[in-house]
This record gives structure tokens, C-alpha cells and sequence, in this order.
């Protein structure tokens, strides 16, 4: 259970110190996430509740998987992800759940108690809309059914006959969307409500920009797990800047990684402000967000790390320029 310091401000802090941007995301989980846990501690002798489990909707390397990875840390409950794509891509949808809810258990140390109280991710979610001619094992929409009892909260068997109630897992599904925003362009706009110069136009906005179900209908969700998915949080494409700050800002960003381990051979490593832009703008003309940056910035420094621990007399490393060689700095 969270601790009654664990606020929903208090996690968004945590959050900030290793995932940069994505601020209302941030504050729309930490709010769900602190909710669910409040419910099971004041609610635990009493009936089910109504779950409030999470759909993140954002495009590719926007940061949805590693917000959640980075949030099961802070509160030190049992995480694990699933691929809604491996799922559809199987007969036995259900033989494949109860695997996934079979490493939440192990992830747990093999108690079930705690695994009954972490959290399942399922990724690529919005790959489970029906397609026409669809040549997988089962259709999406076989596998949203199949979700739904364990969602909402359901005993699964698992191997050993033992069986976990998933009636207390928190469930976040991610998803790019692609195409959702052409829906919502059509759909939203608030026109039938009286305003006056008295009314809120921020909340006319957020109205206004907020998905609705029925464009999660029209995209190709079923209402009933729509209806188990009731809160939404919106990521945001990543910005040059954002990338920038991703690469050199968080106590573990790669950036930092890398000093010390230069650090470890002896040697101080210096790169410009310049080169960090460079690689934020090919990372952008990729269009994966920022599942690239690390390649890149790895291309970068893999040369250098190759000379390096040969060399003990390199006291410093500087790096001006993504295009041109680095400074090697040695003693005298």
C-alpha cells in the first residue's frame, strides 16, 4: 500500500527526475495510480470496486512504457509488460494471459499476495482494432473479449493449481493511435453549449480535446473494454528540446551513464550542447521518438570507448560536433 506521504504530487516529482515532458500524462497516472491503491487500503473488507484502470494514448517513443517501468520502481510493487500483438498472434489467447499474470507472480518473488497488488502493462493496444481480412490466429477483438474478466477482476488459474485474483491489479494499456486525431476532428466541438464570458474556456478546451469512447468505438475498440479502461492520459510528441533534455537531463539519462564510465577509466568526458541538438534532429527526421537517441548517441561514443582503455594517458575526451572527430586529451 502507498505510503501517506505517496501523494499524486509526490509522485510526479519521482516521475520528473527520470522522465522528461509528458507533464499532464504524468499527473493523470499518478492520480489513478494513487486512487487505486487508496480504494484497496479503505475498501479491502468491503465489495469489489470499480477499477480505474488506464489507456495512454501517444505516439511511438513518447515515454508510455518507460513512465510506468519507472513508476512500479518508486512504489516497489510487482510490474510486468505484455504485447497485445503477441497476443492476437496466438490460438490460445488465454494460455498466453495466464503467462503474462504467471510473471507478475514470479516478478513477486512467487507470492501472490504482492502480485495482486502490482501492475500489468500491455503495449500496442490499438493494434487489437478489427482489420478486414485478417489472416492472424484470432482477431483482435477476440483478444479484447478475452481481456476483459481479468481487467475488470477475475480468479485465473495458474500452473501448480495455484490462482491469483486479479480483481486488485492495476491495468495501463499504451497505444499510438494512429488516425485517432482525424476521429476526433470530426466528432469534437462542444458548439451546443450556452457559454458566456463568465465560463471557463480552458475547460470548453480540455472538453474539447479530451478522447471520447465513441472515437475509441469508431477506431475499432469494443465498448466493453473501452468501459474498463476509463481513465485516459495523452502523450504528446517530443519536441528538439525534449530530446535534448532526454539524453542529458535524468540521474540515469545515457549522458550521465557514460561519464561515469569514463570517469571509471580515468577520463573526463565533455560533449557541447551542439551535439545533443544534432542527434535530437535525426532523431526527429527517424520519427520514433526517442527509441533512437540511444543508438546514435551510442554510434557516437562506441569509437572512442574502443580506443580509450588502451590508452591510459588520455586524461579527457571532447566532443564538439556530431560531424567532426572528437579531441583527445592527453598528459604530458
Amino acid at each position: 500500500m502507498l505510503a501517506r506521504e505517496t501523494t499524486p504530487s509526490a509522485i510526479v516529482n519521482y516521475l520528473d527526475q527520470y522522465v522528461i515532458g509528458q507533464d499532464e500524462a504524468k499527473k493523470v497516472l499518478a492520480v489513478a495510480v494513487y486512487s487505486h491503491y487508496r480504494k484497496i487500503a479503505t475498501f479491502a473488507d468491503k465489495a469489489t470496486i470499480a477499477k480505474s484502470n488506464v489507456l495512454m494514448i501517444g505516439p511511438s517513443g513518447t515515454g508510455k512504457t518507460l513512465l510506468c517501468d519507472t513508476l512500479s520502481k518508486m512504489l516497489k510493487v510487482p510490474f510486468v509488460t505484455a504485447d497485445a500483438t503477441s497476443l492476437a498472434q496466438t490460438k490460445y489467447v488465454n494460455e498466453e494471459i495466464e503467462a503474462v499474470l504467471q510473471r507478475l507472480v514470479d516478478t513477486a518473488n512467487g507470492s501472490i499476495e504482492n502480485a495482486q497488488q502490482g501492475i500489468v502493462f500491455i503495449d500496442e493496444i490499438d493494434k487489437l482494432k478489427a482489420a478486414h481480412g485478417q489472416t492472424n490466429a484470432v482477431s483482435g477483438e477476440s483478444v479484447q473479449h478475452a481481456l476483459l474478466k481479468i481487467m475488470e477482476g477475475s480468479p485465473v488459474k495458474l500452473k501448480d493449481n495455484q490462482y491469483i485474483d486479479t480483481s486488485n491489479i492495476l491495468f495501463i494499456c499504451g497505444g499510438a493511435f494512429v488516425g485517432l486525431e482525424n476521429i476526433m476532428s470530426k466528432t469534437h466541438g462542444f458548439g451546443f453549449i450556452s457559454t458566456s464570458g463568465d465560463d471557463n474556456q480552458n475547460i470548453l478546451d480540455r472538453l474539447n480535446k479530451r478522447v471520447k469512447p465513441t472515437d475509441l468505438f469508431e477506431f475499432g475498440l469494443i465498448p466493453e473494454f473501452t468501459g474498463r479502461l476509463p481513465v485516459i492520459a495523452n502523450f504528446q510528441n517530443l519536441t528538439k528540446a525534449m530530446l535534448v533534455s532526454i539524453m542529458s537531463v535524468p540521474k540515469n539519462s545515457i549522458y550521465n551513464q557514460y561519464v561515469e564510465i569514463f570517469k571509471g577509466e580515468g577520463v573526463e568526458l565533455k560533449i557541447a550542447p551542439k551535439v545533443f541538438e544534432q542527434i535530437s534532429e535525426i532523431a526527429i527526421e527517424y520519427k520514433t521518438g526517442a527509441r533512437s537517441l540511444r543508438g546514435i548517441f551510442e554510434e557516437l561514443i562506441t569509437p572512442i570507448l574502443y580506443v580509450v582503455p588502451d590508452n591510459p594517458d588520455i586524461q579527457c575526451v571532447e566532443i564538439n560536433s556530431l560531424f567532426d572527430d572528437p579531441r583527445l586529451i592527453r598528459s604530458t
